[in-house]
C-alpha cells in the first residue's frame, strides 16, 4: 500500500508540475496575441489612411481647376466636422462652436506666416509654421472649452460654444490692430513650388497640400477612435457614473475629446486660410457653425466617412441649387432670392428627413447596403455538393454505435467464465 502511494504521488506531483509549466505558456501567448491585435489594426489604418490619400490625390488629375478648388474646401471642412462627429458621437457632447474654433486656427495661421514672411521665411518652412501656430492657437481655446466641458452638460455646454461664435466679430473688433476687424487679414499667395509649376495648377496644388492635412487629421482621430482614448469616451458617454467607479477620469477624457476636436477643426481653419488666402469673421458666422453639425448629423455621428459625406454635401448642394436655378430660367429677381435662401431649404429638409427615418445618417444607410449584399451573398458562398450539408443526419450514429457495445460486453466476459469451469475439471 504504501508503494502505492508513493506512485500515486509521484504520478500526481509529476502531473501538477506538468500543469505548472503548461499554464505559463499559454498565459503568454494570451498576453502577446492583445499587443499583436492593435498594433496589426494599426498597421492596417495607417496603410487604408495612405491608400485613400494616394487614390484622392491621383483624382486631382480629373477634375477642373474648378473642382479641385472645392475638393480643397471640402478637406478642409472635413478637418472640423471630423473632430466634431468624434465630439458629438463618442462623447455625447455638443459644439455650436466650433466655427469659432476654425476661426481660431485660421487667424493662428494667417498671423504665424505674416510673421514668418516678414522674418523672409517662405515655401514649406512657412507654411509648416504657420499649422503650429493654429494648431497652438485652437489647442489653447479648445483646452479652455473642455475644461468648462468637465462641468458643464446638455444645453449649458452648448449655450457656450455658441457664445464664441456670437463674440466673434466684437472680438475682431477689439483687437482690431491684430484681427484686422472685419476685414480681417490677408497672407501672401502661396503658389506652386517650382518643380511642380509645370506639372499642375495652383488650384491643385491647393488641393494637394488640403488632402494631405485633411489625411493627418482623419488618421489621428481614427487612431484616438480605436484606442484606449476612444473606450474612455464610449464608456463616459454610455454611463459616466459606472465609468467613474470603473476608475475612467470623465473630467480629463472630455478635456482631451475638446482638445483633439479643437486642434483639427483648427488645422481645417488654417487650410481655409491658405486656400482663400484670407481669414475675417463673416467667414465663421452662426449659420456656418450650425451648418457643420447639420453636416455631421446627416452623414452620421461618429463616422469619419459620415463626416466626409456631410463635408461634400456643404460644398456640393449650394453649387448644385445655383446650378439648378440658372439653368430654369428663372427671372433675375427670384433665382436672386433662391441661390440665397433655397440651399438652406433643402439642407433643413435633409436634416428632418434623416432625423426621422435614417438617425444613422449617410453612414448608416451605406452600413445597410453592405449588410444587405453581404446576406445576398451568403447562400452562394456557402452552397456544398450534393449529400455534403446534412450534418444532423451524422448525428444518431453515436446512439447506433453504443448498441454494439452493450451486446459484446457479456461476450467478452465470456472467456472469464469459463477458466473457473476448466479448472473445476
Amino acid at each position: 500500500m504504501s508503494e502505492h502511494d508513493t506512485r500515486v504521488d509521484a504520478g500526481a506531483a509529476t502531473s501538477g508540475a506538468d500543469a505548472a509549466t503548461a499554464t505559463p505558456a499559454v498565459d503568454a501567448g494570451s498576453a502577446v496575441r492583445p499587443e499583436r491585435r492593435p498594433r496589426a489594426s494599426t498597421r492596417r489604418l495607417l496603410l487604408t489612411a495612405a491608400g485613400l490619400t494616394v487614390l484622392a490625390i491621383a483624382g486631382t488629375f480629373l477634375l477642373d481647376p474648378y473642382r479641385n478648388y472645392q475638393l480643397a474646401l471640402i478637406a478642409a471642412y472635413f478637418c472640423a466636422t471630423a473632430g466634431l462627429t468624434l465630439l458629438i458621437g463618442l462623447t455625447g457632447q455638443l459644439s455650436l462652436g466650433h466655427a469659432a474654433l476654425m476661426a481660431a486656427g485660421g487667424y493662428g495661421y494667417a498671423i504665424t506666416t505674416n510673421a514668418a514672411t516678414e522674418a523672409g521665411i517662405e515655401g514649406a518652412a512657412r507654411f509648416g509654421l504657420g499649422m503650429l501656430g493654429a494648431v497652438a492657437v485652437s489647442a489653447a481655446l479648445g483646452l479652455a472649452l473642455g475644461l468648462a466641458a468637465a462641468r458643464l452638460r446638455g444645453p449649458y455646454l452648448a449655450g457656450v460654444t455658441l457664445v464664441l461664435v456670437i463674440a466673434l466679430p466684437a472680438f475682431a473688433a477689439v483687437f482690431a490692430p491684430v484681427l484686422g476687424g472685419d476685414q480681417g487679414v490677408r497672407i501672401a499667395f502661396d503658389g506652386v513650388p517650382e518643380a511642380l509649376r509645370a506639372l499642375i495648377a495652383v488650384e491643385q496644388w491647393q488641393a494637394w497640400v488640403a488632402i494631405l492635412v485633411a489625411a493627418v487629421c482623419a488618421t489621428a482621430l481614427a487612431l484616438v477612435r480605436h484606442g484606449r482614448l476612444g473606450l474612455r469616451m464610449r464608456a463616459g458617454h454610455g454611463d459616466e457614473t459606472a465609468a467613474r467607479l470603473a476608475g475612467v477620469a470623465t473630467g480629463r477624457v472630455k478635456v482631451a475629446a475638446f482638445a483633439w476636436s479643437a486642434v483639427t477643426a483648427g488645422a481645417g481653419g488654417a487650410v481655409l486660410c491658405f486656400v482663400t488666402q484670407a481669414v475675417s469673421p463673416g467667414a465663421y458666422t452662426l449659420a456656418f457653425s450650425l451648418l457643420l453639425v447639420v453636416a455631421v448629423v446627416v452623414g452620421g455621428l461618429g463616422s469619419l466617412g459620415g463626416a466626409a459625406s456631410g463635408s461634400a454635401i456643404i460644398v456640393l448642394l449650394p453649387w448644385a441649387v445655383g446650378a439648378l436655378t440658372a439653368a430654369l430660367d428663372l427671372p433675375a429677381d427670384l433665382g436672386q432670392r433662391l441661390n440665397g435662401n433655397l440651399a438652406v431649404l433643402v439642407f433643413g429638409a435633409i436634416l428632418i428627413v434623416v432625423v426621422a427615418w435614417r438617425p444613422a445618417g449617410l453612414a448608416g444607410v451605406a452600413r445597410r447596403a453592405v449588410d444587405a449584399l453581404a446576406r445576398r451573398r451568403r447562400p452562394r458562398s456557402a452552397a456544398v455538393p450534393a449529400g455534403g450539408p446534412r450534418p444532423a443526419a451524422s448525428a444518431p450514429e453515436p446512439e447506433a454505435s453504443t448498441e454494439p457495445e452493450a451486446s459484446t460486453a457479456p461476450e467478452a466476459s465470456a472467456p472469464r467464465t469459463t477458466e473457473p469451469t476448466h479448472i473445476e475439471r
